[in-house]
C-alpha cells in the first residue's frame, strides 16, 4: 500500500508574512512537520508542495521530496486543498508512474503533531477500514452550540433556543463536541477525493488529539503559545 504524505505551503500569508516558514525556536515552522513526515513508520513517501522557493528549499534542507513546483492556479488565497491534493496525485501517476493508495495532508502549521501522531491515525483508517480519518479535539464546555450566544438587536440572547432535556449552565451535563483541529492529520482514501470531490468519504472517524497537541498557527499569538509548549517539551 503506497502512503503518501502531502505538505501545502504555499508563499502567501496575510496573517503572519511568509507563515509556513515563520522562525519557532531556532527553526522554520514547516520543520516541524517536515520531522513528524520523516519519522512516521507508516508513510511510504512524503512530498511538498508550494509555488515559493523560499520554501521549497527549507523543505528540501528538511529532508522532503519537492518533485514541481505548484501551478500559480492553484496558490491562490481561494484555492481549495482538495485540488492541491488531486494535483499532486496525479502528478505523481502522470510523472512518476507512481500510485497513492492513501493520502495524508499534513498541514505545516501544526508543529505540535509528531510521528506518532501520523501512525496512530493511519492505524485507525486501516483497521477501521475507515474512507477518511480526521484529527480532531475536543470543544470547551464553554463554546458548546448549547452555551454560546449572540447579538440579536444589541441584546444578547441564546444561540440554541430550543428547550433542552438537561442544564445548559451545569457543565457535567454538557455533550461532547469535537472540532477539527485545523486539521492537524487528515488522511483519506484517494479514490475518494475524485468520486466524492472531497477529503471526506461516507465513513470519517475521528483521531483525537489534546488541546496542546492541537495548537494551529493561524495569529502571531500562536507563534508565542506553540514556543512555549515546546520549551516545556511539547505536549
Amino acid at each position: 500500500m503506497n502512503i503518501l504524505g502531502l505538505i501545502p505551503a504555499r508563499g502567501g500569508s496575510k496573517s503572519i508574512p511568509h507563515k509556513n516558514i515563520a522562525p519557532l525556536r531556532g527553526q522554520p515552522l514547516l520543520t516541524y512537520t517536515c520531522e513528524a513526515a520523516l519519522s512516521s513508520r507508516c508513510l511510504s513517501r512524503t512530498l511538498l508542495s508550494t509555488d515559493d522557493e523560499a520554501i521549497a528549499q527549507v523543505g528540501r534542507e528538511s529532508g522532503i521530496d519537492v518533485p514541481f513546483k505548484r501551478p500559480d492556479e492553484l496558490a491562490r488565497d481561494d484555492t481549495p486543498s482538495l485540488a492541491v491534493a488531486q494535483h499532486a496525485v496525479r502528478w505523481l501517476a502522470d510523472n512518476e508512474g507512481w500510485q497513492a493508495d492513501i493520502l495524508v495532508l499534513l498541514q505545516p502549521t501544526s508543529p505540535l503533531r509528531r510521528a506518532f501522531h501520523i501512525d496512530g491515525a493511519l492505524d485507525l483508517l486501516i483497521q477501521a477500514g475507515a474512507d477518511t480519518v480526521v484529527s480532531v479535539v475536543e470543544v470547551p464546555h464553554r463554546f458548546s452550540p448549547y452555551s454560546v450566544m449572540q447579538l440579536e438587536n444589541g441584546r444578547l440572547e441564546n444561540f440554541w433556543k430550543d428547550s433542552l432535556p438537561f442544564d445548559r449552565f451545569r457543565r457535567q451535563n454538557m455533550p461532547t463536541f469535537y472540532a477539527r483541529n485545523g486539521p492537524a492529520i487528515l488522511a483519506t482514501r484517494v479514490p475518494v477525493l475524485d468520486e466524492y470531490q472531497s477529503f471526506y468519504g461516507p465513513h470519517v472517524i475521528p483521531y483525537v488529539m489534546s488541546a496542546q497537541e492541537s495548537v494551529d498557527i493561524d495569529e502571531p499569538f500562536d507563534l508565542q503559545l506553540a514556543e512555549w509548549l515546546l520549551s516545556r517539551g511539547g505536549s
